[in-house]
């Protein structure tokens, strides 16, 4: 028997309330996730605060987080009237070995999330900051955070092939014909590889891009040359170069959005 899906919380909201209520551009839209992207309150604070009645929108206490909102609707967060429309913003921040790239962390080392948080000024706390695609916790360097869900998508699709360089120290001396084998594409458990950029920067130091994004890429392609990864950093996403310290973070520019991840929504 099929497995049934499970109708998403945001799409029953919508259908209760009628086609009337839905986003006139069609972009599905809800209210928690509303307010992160705007930088009132992060989502989980937003779903909070919507179910003790401290939202109102257009006038009367709004109790579900994925009701549908629309721009032109009058949100008031503790009474204040709050603006849902929000630029597009983007971040690098220099992710450390350790952390995961979830919402939490059974070993308690800590997530990503709450490192960025911890360094971010205030005026951004009420962001919620979605990453772009994810590093393993032992793996450090650049990732990408945006208050922008087609940001992720963008950056994540296997349609849009986003180049990703990474620098991994690795055992033995890689020779010329296993960086052949990288270049050309190779048959992994899960199918072939795209053909991938591939040099050397020492003996033991392969610079690798790769312009898909699947589960451990880098560590399986790397093994199954004969050279398995000691240690990986990420330090560039498209045009985007990684150029803050470990633990630091600073906005991406608009021209670095537009030109270097190849983003422009319309």
């Amino acid at each position: 028997m099929a497995r049934r899906q499970r109708t998403p919380k945001w799409l029953e909201a919508a259908r209760r309330r009628g086609p009337g209520d839905a986003p006139p551009d069609g972009r599905a839209d809800w209210l928690s996730r509303a307010l992160g992207r705007a930088g009132v309150l992060p989502r989980a604070e937003a779903e909070a605060a919507i179910r003790d009645g401290r939202v109102e929108v257009d006038g009367r206490v709004e109790r579900e987080p994925f009701a549908p909102v629309r721009p032109s609707m009058v949100v008031r967060v503790d009474g204040r009237v709050r603006e849902l429309e929000a630029p597009l913003l983007a971040l690098m921040f220099h992710k450390p070995s350790g952390p995961v790239v979830h919402g939490s962390d059974p070993e308690g080392v800590g997530t990503v999330f709450e490192r960025l948080r911890a360094v971010l000024p205030e005026e951004l706390h009420g962001y919620e900051w979605l990453a772009v695609g994810r590093l393993d916790r032992d793996t450090t360097g650049l990732l990408l955070f945006t208050n922008d869900e087609r940001l992720v998508r963008h950056g994540t699709s296997p349609e849009t092939h986003v180049p990703k360089r990474y620098v991994a120290r690795v055992e033995g001396r890689p020779a010329e014909a296993a960086l052949a084998r990288l270049r050309e594409g190779l048959m992994l458990e899960d199918g072939p590889t795209r053909p991938a950029g591939a040099r050397l920067r020492a003996p033991d130091v392969v610079e690798l891009t790769l312009t898909e994004g699947r589960h451990h890429q880098v560590k399986r392609m790397l093994a199954a040359v004969g050279h398995p990864v000691l240690a990986l950093h990420r330090e560039a996403v498209g045009g985007v170069v990684l150029d803050v310290a470990e633990g630091a973070w600073r906005m991406l520019r608009e021209d670095e959005v537009a030109e270097g991840l190849g983003f422009r929504p319309e």
